[in-house]
């Protein structure tokens, strides 16, 4: 449940401006969540939304990477935080997050436009990497585990 709540709350902050929690609770409501603002903040600093400068919306995090080198820094950042193993099979490479953590680890992955990986696929707790080839997948793997500092 929480997971599914969560992907709404990314949804809705990626199509609209929500610019407060109670927009957000009922933005929710109209979609089958019941949530109160205690758990919508908890979502929220778990998601690590932050609010856009401009006009105070709720964004995710690293949602206006100005430089490759940022996103690079953020995808360190969240793999540090969020990775809890590496698996290649040939060109795939599978990874293992705790609860609720994936997306935030697949959308760093993404925006840091990996020469190795071609996109991801996120879960609740695990990501699927499409790397360019089996050399690319082991560097890749190298690389996050790097990151992590498994």
């Amino acid at each position: 449940m929480k997971a599914r709540r969560q992907a709404v709350i990314l949804d809705l902050i990626d199509r609209e401006a929500l610019h407060s929690q109670e927009v957000l609770r009922k933005r929710l409501h109209s979609h089958g969540f019941e949530a109160t603002q205690a758990t919508i903040s908890r979502d929220i600093k778990e998601l690590g939304l932050v609010k856009r400068a401009g006009d105070g919306a709720y964004q995710r995090p690293g949602a206006e990477t100005p430089n490759p080198e940022t996103a690079l820094t953020l995808l360190e950042r969240a793999a540090g935080e969020f990775l809890r193993s590496v698996e290649r099979v040939q060109q795939l490479v599978v990874v293992r997050t705790g609860r609720g953590q994936a997306q935030a680890l697949a959308e760093a992955l993404d925006r840091a436009s990996l020469q190795e990986a071609v996109g991801t696929i996120a879960g609740d707790d695990t990501i699927l990497v499409i790397a360019r080839g089996g050399r690319a997948a082991a560097a890749l793997c190298r690389k996050l585990r790097e990151y992590s500092s498994q």
